[in-house]
């Protein structure tokens, strides 16, 4: 799979760099020290790429965490890694190789929210993918962040996320699934994009604590389909005191397990 990049990986600066363990010391990571970092949410992205998927895109890629946790779990899938930031990218490409990736993973620079004919000029292909899954930026667009090169990593406008969705329903082919994790404050309005082009929509809820009112949701839909939406109980994280995490969850970040979605979606 091609690799489209303007920026070598020399110029990305070694000390303005982490090394950072994920899946239990399966992935080894490096991204930057200060702004965006990929967490939990990339991680369970990427564990809820279904075993059989073969052509994986991963929307705002950043350092290729959520894609290359995919590749792990599914080790027949190709994934592109898709991202705006060449600095990211050429931290993605660096990462796919470094973790024996590479050859099934592609880089490109582009701006997933750009018109259509800019998206396929930049190599990112209509009609394609068996599964796209994306963790659009959250914050809302004019809040500060702590370093302001990499500021579009986390912040956008409220509209653009229509523009997340629809780029990524363009990407996927006819029976393609759509995966997003995203705040669940903005569920009504992942819910309009995805029913606007999709069916058999479900919401996972993810909560810190039981208890606890859900801070995250992941949503799939898939292309062509008509069944109705599931609504599933949340994944909890943590238990109820201290900081350990639940077995479901301890156990996909350690990579022993990927996210089974809960039976009847």
């Amino acid at each position: 799979m091609g690799m489209s990049v303007n920026q070598p990986l020399g110029i990305v600066k070694r000390q303005d760099l982490t090394e950072d363990a994920f899946l239990g010391g399966k992935l080894s990571i490096l991204q930057h020290r200060r702004g965006f970092r990929a967490g939990m949410d990339s991680v369970l992205l990427g564990a809820s790429v279904p075993d059989d998927a073969g052509a994986i895109l991963d929307m705002g890629a950043g350092v290729g965490v959520a894609g290359l946790t995919a590749l792990t779990h599914v080790p027949g899938a190709r994934a592109m890694l898709a991202e705006i930031d060449p600095d990211q990218c050429a931290l993605a490409m660096q990462n796919a190789a470094r973790n024996g990736l590479g050859g099934r993973t592609g880089v490109i620079a582009v701006d997933v929210t750009a018109p259509g004919r800019e998206r396929l000029a930049a190599g990112l292909v209509r009609d394609h993918f068996d599964v796209v899954i994306a963790n659009p930026p959250y914050f809302p667009a004019g809040t500060q962040s702590a370093v302001a090169g990499r500021a579009r990593a986390r912040h956008m406008a409220a509209s653009a996320l229509e523009d997340w969705i629809r780029a990524a329903a363009t990407a996927g082919h006819a029976q393609a699934e759509i995966i997003m994790v995203y705040t669940a404050e903005a569920l009504p309005a992942l819910l309009a994009g995805f029913s606007a082009r999709m069916g058999g929509i479900e919401i996972l809820p993810i909560a810190a604590r039981p208890g606890r009112a859900a801070g995250r949701v992941l949503v799939r839909g898939r292309k062509g389909s008509r069944a109705a939406p599931v609504l599933h109980a949340p994944l909890v994280i943590h238990e109820a005191e201290g900081n350990g995490f639940a077995p479901v969850p301890e156990a996909i970040f350690r990579g022993a397990r990927r996210l089974d979605w809960p039976k009847g979606g």
